[in-house]
């Protein structure tokens, strides 16, 4: 029995809020169960130095988690001067996931930023945020269709992360904290709506797992994001 009472395959309630700020260009507060997550786009006609000229367009993100978004209270990394090896690893994570389901010559030569900041963790946040990401990225792009910025889009597949693992013994999709802190092997499993593979981080956590167990894990996570594309495309729709 898992903790929450969810069965194997059961994700966490996901809800997707758009239109929770004024002034991005696009924006959505994704709730995965209690890890909720503000995530923002912002458009600019530029590209960083090392693409100028190339007519290719870039997406860019930054990732960092609210102070009393956990437990107990985390130091801003702000204070600190600097970003902390997780963040920096979960920001590029998300970038390149978001930049995989990007026709970036359709996108034309300007950059889009998305910010993702945790309200509230509770496990999975960088799935959350590549899913809440997607969304704020979506709503951005449609304005520069509708502004005829840009004639085709640049958006080939919605992209979605779930977390799975082996917890007590089997294999589990969407982990919370109860069941992440205690997983005998976790990871994280990227993809396009149609179940194309981005990005998979799998780790042993005390135990080793199988290549069949491997397998199984993958089958929940493509399950579980063909949902998450769902609700995506609705709530763009909405």
């Amino acid at each position: 029995m898992r903790p929450s009472g969810r069965d194997l395959s059961e994700l966490r309630p996901v809800s997707i809020e758009t239109g929770v700020t004024k002034h991005a260009e696009g924006a959505c507060l994704i709730r995965m169960g209690d890890t909720h997550v503000l995530c923002t786009a912002t458009l600019e006609d530029r590209v960083p130095p090392f693409m100028k000229g190339s007519g290719l367009g870039w997406v860019t993100a930054e990732y960092g988690m609210l102070p009393r978004s956990t437990t107990s209270r985390m130091r801003r990394e702000a204070t600190a001067g600097k970003q902390g090896g997780r963040t920096v690893e979960i920001q590029r994570l998300i970038g390149r996931s978001l930049r995989a389901g990007v026709d970036r010559v359709a996108m034309g030569e300007r950059q889009i930023t998305i910010d993702c900041d945790v309200i509230q963790a509770d496990g999975g946040t960088r799935c959350a945020a590549i899913t809440g990401g997607w969304v704020a990225l979506r709503l951005a792009v449609n304005k520069l269709l509708k502004a005829g910025d840009i004639v085709s889009d640049p958006l080939t597949s919605p992209v979605a992360a779930l977390s799975c693992g082996l917890y007590a013994g089997q294999a589990v999709v969407d982990l919370d904290y109860a069941e992440d802190s205690e997983a005998g092997a976790d990871g994280n499993f990227v993809m396009t709506g149609d179940g194309r593979l981005i990005e998979v981080q799998m780790s042993a956590e005390g135990a080793t797992f199988s290549r069949d167990q491997m397998t199984e894990l993958m089958d929940l996570a493509q399950a579980g994001i063909e949902q998450l594309a769902t609700k995506q495309v609705a709530a763009v729709d909405a």
